[in-house]
């Protein structure tokens, strides 16, 4: 239960950031928000499972709302406070902005930090290995590509910034960008990091580590928490039983832990490398000079020989089915082939031929066993270097070979493992498909990915946490939290809670929603000419306008018109870089002159224009996607198994989400206005168009 102490101290920091924010009039949905979370929290619903699920308006405050809802009380049960978000400039605003001012000015005294992944770090070791001369002992270290001048000057550089103490090692904070193939050889990595070496202990990573360990509240991004979860949670973060999870930008969650648990792999290029893994083996034994290392050194090889024969298997059963495969994929008419688009060929309801089903269960057990003898390998090696038998410049680069094979092999278990699967039928079945790569020679790459992950984040994440906050302005579709719900592995019998709390702003005074008439609908083929006809008279209704499209064809055909029969002056997406974007477009609205940014679906979300910056939002189409990639296609396939429908079950709330998201441009701040211009009559005309409607804020509404 909340006590009447924490009780005390919320309202106390509250009344505290009141006094110290000029024009600041306590609002109802921000202290209901508070008291919601901590009360959630404190287990004052259900003692075991303290989760909630929240939709939070523009303007309703939240992340002051779950830091007061969650911070005192995490402090005096002695959690940790987790803040994971989907967006770099989200977590930017927190560590620089809103974490700071309430450290200052609640009377709270806690600490925070920004935690990242190990490979935004740099290696100490790595880096005086890079740049050491190639005549010292030091030679073992070998670049994969050969590094440009410029590089090896970057490369000097960061060595020193980094032993006077002016770079902490971080390649966010480096000013200039990093060649991607170089940073790669000098990050940190879990298989090359000997903590309890000299060398390592005054590492980047373990400076940020240790102010991990110390902190009362981390900072984090989405796919740093799937990271540790996937491990078992503790790893990288603090255990989700001692944490207190505050999930922001949360309609984002399904699709990165989607993303995370898919894997793949080519055939050809993973011969390549597993036709090495003997020979790496073969090394650490003979540098570790002991004869417990030959045997797992030659069971490594054996069954690396089993892989390789049961791969080429499998590469000749591809290779045969070939025409099969792919000329079925060029004709289908589920998988819209553009013209530079790799063919692909997707195994219909996730089932594969029984052949290669019982090749997948061979290379999952030979894939086991090899990373058993590799990891032994691997920790006989550090052993060595840890009691000096082995000197640590002859072990570091084996330990990075090693290290790189391993991450390689876990990945290639993981596949092989998703085809071995028998689905269960309770359940959406795995999406698994086939892709033809052409570069240098032809090569298939082979990917697996589950459908839905809500079961992954019930196990990983909701039974086993101390408690967990899921917010964003966007998790309702078409008003319900059920699209979301079944998405994120939650349910409404099970003790979590949902709230929706509305934002302070006066749309039915400060907005218009316009829907003009038209012609055509978005799919005849007029309908481009008429946006070309009549976008003009609609950029018209505001000086600083924001043109949303549906996709980068139509748009550029709209602009090329536009400017060659109109004086506007366009800027658009894809020409310039987004900053360059913004930037010129709040110049000339500062210089009162009018402004006009075309943009597609990224421009719709995290773009943050206020006042006067935007007062003209005009949405060229629904923003409606056909399934695009092979996992969404699985997806409405196992929903029409199931008898229901795709269209009405994904890419209706789907849509609602979207379109929330791109009026949301609008009114920013509590004294914005302006008007929304809506240019697809098939709200009006289409029996899903009112529930579209109906699940935006109350505009006042003009249908023309």
């Amino acid at each position: 239960m909340l006590s009447d102490k924490i009780k005390q101290v919320i309202r106390t920091s509250y009344k505290a950031i009141g006094e110290n924010l000029t024009n600041f009039n306590p609002r109802k949905q921000q202290t209901f928000l508070i008291a919601e979370i901590a009360k959630t929290l404190a287990g004052d619903y259900d003692k075991v499972r303290k989760i909630i699920t929240i939709e939070a308006g523009t303007g309703t405050g939240k992340s002051l709302a779950y830091s007061l809802g969650s911070i005192p009380l995490a402090l005096s049960r002695n959690k940790k406070v987790c803040i994971a978000t989907a967006t770099v400039a989200l977590q930017e605003q927190l560590v620089d902005k809103d974490l700071p001012f309430l450290k200052k000015h609640s009377g709270l005294n806690f600490s925070f930090t920004l935690a990242k992944g190990r490979q935004r770090y740099v290696c100490r070791q790595k880096l005086a290995l890079a740049v050491a001369n190639d005549d010292g002992p030091q030679a073992g270290f070998t670049f994969a590509e050969k590094p440009q001048a410029s590089d090896i000057r970057t490369l000097n550089k960061m060595h020193k910034a980094l032993n006077d103490n002016s770079w902490p090692g971080d390649i966010d904070a480096w000013p200039e960008p990093v060649n991607h193939h170089i940073w790669q050889q000098i990050q940190a990595d879990k298989h090359s990091c000997l903590k309890h070496l000299s060398d390592h202990t005054h590492c980047p990573f373990h400076k940020a580590r240790e102010s991990m360990e110390a902190a009362d509240v981390l900072v984090v991004n989405h796919s740093l928490l799937l990271a540790d979860l996937e491990l078992g949670g503790g790893k990288i973060l603090p255990s989700p039983e001692d944490t207190f999870y505050i999930i922001d930008e949360a309609h984002h969650l399904p699709k990165v832990t989607r993303d995370h648990s898919s894997a793949n792999l080519t055939l050809r290029g993973a011969i390549d490398w597993l036709g090495k893994l003997p020979e790496t083996g073969d090394k650490i034994a003979k540098l570790v000079k002991s004869n417990s290392a030959i045997s797992p050194s030659i069971k490594l090889a054996d069954d690396c020989q089993d892989i390789l024969a049961d791969m080429q298997k499998v590469l000749s059963f591809v290779d045969n089915n070939r025409s099969l495969y792919f000329q079925q994929a060029a004709e289908s008419n589920s998988y819209k082939q553009m013209q530079n688009q790799t063919p692909l060929y997707r195994f219909e309801n996730g089932i594969v031929p029984n052949t290669l089903k019982e090749w997948a269960a061979d290379l999952t057990d030979s894939s086991k066993k090899c990373l058993a003898h590799l990891n032994k390998l691997y920790n006989m090696l550090m052993e060595s270097v840890k009691d000096g038998d082995t000197q640590m410049y002859l072990a570091e680069p084996l330990l990075a070979e090693s290290g790189f094979m391993i991450q390689r092999l876990e990945n290639f278990n993981s596949l092989w493992q998703m085809y071995a699967k028998t689905d269960n039928e309770k359940g959406a079945p795995m999406a698994r498909w086939l892709e033809q790569v052409e570069g240098k020679r032809s090569d298939y790459l082979i990917s697996g990915s589950p459908i839905e992950v809500g079961f992954t984040l019930e196990d990983m994440l909701w039974s086993k946490c101390e408690g967990a906050v899921l917010c964003s302005a966007t998790i309702l579709a078409l008003n319900s939290f059920e699209h979301f719900r079944r998405q994120a592995g939650l349910r409404t019998d099970d003790g979590s809670q949902y709230q929706k709390v509305d934002s302070p702003f006066d749309y039915q005074n400060n907005a218009q929603l316009i829907v003009p008439k038209m012609q055509y609908e978005p799919s005849a083929d007029q309908f481009t000419d008429e946006l070309i006809a009549k976008l003009p008279e609609q950029i018209k209704r505001g000086k600083a306008t924001l043109v949303l499209f549906s996709s980068y064809w139509q748009m550029d055909k709209v602009v090329t018109a536009l400017r060659e029969k109109t004086e506007l002056s366009i800027l658009v997406q894809g020409e310039q870089s987004r900053q360059k974007i913004i930037e010129t477009h709040k110049a000339l609205c500062d210089k009162k002159e009018d402004s006009i940014i075309f943009g597609t679906q990224s421009f719709s979300e995290g773009l943050d224009l206020p006042g006067d910056y935007l007062t003209n939002v005009i949405i060229t189409k629904l923003p409606f996607s056909v399934p695009s990639s092979p996992v969404e296609e699985a997806q409405a396939e196992y929903i029409t198994a199931k008898g229901g429908n795709p269209f009405m079950s994904i890419s209706v709330p789907e849509t609602s989400k979207k379109l929330i998201q791109a009026t949301g441009r609008l009114l920013r701040n509590e004294k914005d206005y302006g008007v929304i211009t809506l240019m697809d009559r098939r709200v009006v005309n289409k029996r899903y168009g009112k529930d579209l409607l109906n699940s935006l804020p109350p505009f006042k509404r003009i249908i023309e």
